[in-house]
């Protein structure tokens, strides 16, 4: 442990994870035989790769640096050996990080210049965007928030997540269901993995718009009650995937491997659609139209309205919402 204060920024906070991420061997250097107060880079070996001084770097680290060049930060991100992402989210903190420098600057010159008070983003799906989740059928889809709260699905969105729906819609959010419900440690074949995902998309909004509504009060409640949730917070990994497979053990329809894919809905404030797929004649795909029926079925009981099913045949076409 280090009894050094808190650094100042996002990114020397983010700086310091990657460097106790990176060890000696990986980059070249040999460990030595005396004893390291890190478990990963020292800071001086890190200037030293990333040919920057060793009281620059400190600085950065520190909080007391906030405007590094494009060269520095691209030289820092092949020290630190991060993928693609990962150097954009280091190139995201940079910019954020002179930003207030650059306020203060602006206002000194004379340019009356006020931060815009953050915009509590909407919630609503638009109706287009409600009918093309309707269509999707039998493909489970839902819509989420920068935040991960489920703004809207399909029947089959809201049922592939086991236990969801247990919860008041309010409640409904993708990380917590991952983290808090009980049944999300054996819906997901590969928990772990699920759950890093979850925890880097929140971290890297958080380092790049800390002030997301929800954003504090969402991490609080995680990291209160899930203890996974405050060791994988600490790692300050920003590297979500958006695209892939995925295999479940669902409580109803049995074990079904699934592709997926998310993409970002323009003209939102940061919503996300995604959608889950299975190639038609597969028992994966006859495991989604049971799953869309039992979904139909379990919303006729609630509310005593039909939500019609799609055809089973692979030929045929989502019916329309009623």
């Amino acid at each position: 442990m280090t009894s050094e204060p808190d650094n100042g920024t996002e990114l020397g906070r983010y700086l310091r994870a990657r460097r106790d991420r990176v060890t000696p061997t990986e980059v070249g250097l040999t460990a030595g035989t005396g004893l390291r107060r890190t478990p990963g880079l020292r800071r001086e070996e890190l200037a030293t790769l990333a040919g920057i001084s060793i009281d620059y770097y400190t600085r950065l680290e520190r909080g007391r640096e906030t405007r590094p060049g494009p060269a520095v930060v691209d030289a820092l991100a092949r020290a630190l050996l991060l993928e693609e992402d990962e150097h954009e989210h280091l190139r995201d903190l940079a910019a954020r990080a002179a930003l207030p420098q650059a306020l203060g600057s602006a206002r000194a010159g004379g340019t009356p210049l006020a931060p815009e008070p953050p915009t509590v983003p909407g919630r609503t799906v638009r109706p287009g965007v409600k009918l093309l989740l309707e269509r999707l059928r039998p493909y489970p889809a839902h819509v989420v928030s920068r935040t991960d709260d489920l703004l809207a699905c399909n029947p089959g969105g809201l049922r592939l997540l086991a236990g969801l729906e247990d919860w008041p819609a309010t409640q409904r959010n993708i990380a917590r269901h991952v983290f808090l419900h009980p049944a999300a440690r054996e819906l997901f074949h590969d928990w772990q993995h699920q759950i890093r995902g979850c925890v880097a998309r929140l971290r890297a909004l958080a380092g790049t718009d800390p002030d997301a509504p929800g954003l504090t009060r969402l991490a609080g409640e995680l990291l209160l009650k899930s203890p996974e949730f405050a060791r994988l917070w600490e790692r300050y990994d920003a590297l979500g995937s958006t695209h892939g497979r995925k295999t479940f053990h669902h409580p109803e329809v049995g074990d079904l491997t699934l592709g997926y894919q998310a993409m970002e809905l323009e003209g939102t404030p940061g919503h996300r659609l995604i959608t889950y797929y299975a190639e038609p004649g597969t028992p994966a795909y006859d495991a989604l139209l049971l799953l869309d029926l039992l979904a139909s079925q379990s919303s006729t009981d609630r509310s005593g309205t039909t939500a019609a099913p799609p055809d089973a045949t692979p030929s045929g076409t989502a019916s329309s919402s009623p």
